[in-house]
């Protein structure tokens, strides 16, 4: 399991952390089942406090991505595939809403950003 932490970010670490994890469960890197690693050796890869990892797989389990059983650790729970897009739907509304308004900020018109949308849509097959 990949996780880039940026210490220079206004994100707080355990919410980078979750973000990661998250999107991995989403993408279908990490599926059902799935056992993470536990908090204290994620904390020691990561070169964080285990604290910090406990809040971010608390926060995981609380939203449903993740399920803790007790003297065997954190797995993936299984989704719904209703929600998993809900979830994204959501994740992308958000962003977009930011791109309307910074696009707004600069002067953009509705033409200008379709047009950069679908170039950005079109050139990234991922």
């Amino acid at each position: 399991m990949d996780i880039i932490l940026r210490n220079g970010g206004d994100k707080p670490i355990y919410e980078q952390i979750a973000d990661q994890i998250r999107a991995q469960i989403l993408s279908g890197a990490l599926k059902a089942g799935d056992a993470l690693p536990s908090m204290r050796l994620l904390a020691r890869d990561l070169r964080i406090s285990v604290i910090t990892t406990k809040r971010a797989y608390e926060e995981l389990e609380r939203e449903g991505f993740l399920a803790s059983v007790p003297g065997k650790g954190c797995f993936v729970a299984p989704q719904d595939p209703a929600l998993l897009r809900e979830t994204q739907l959501r994740q992308v509304e958000e962003l977009l809403s930011q791109a309307v308004d910074e696009a707004r900020r600069g002067g953009l018109s509705l033409d200008e950003l379709r047009e950069l949308l679908d170039i950005l849509y079109q050139g990234d097959p991922s």
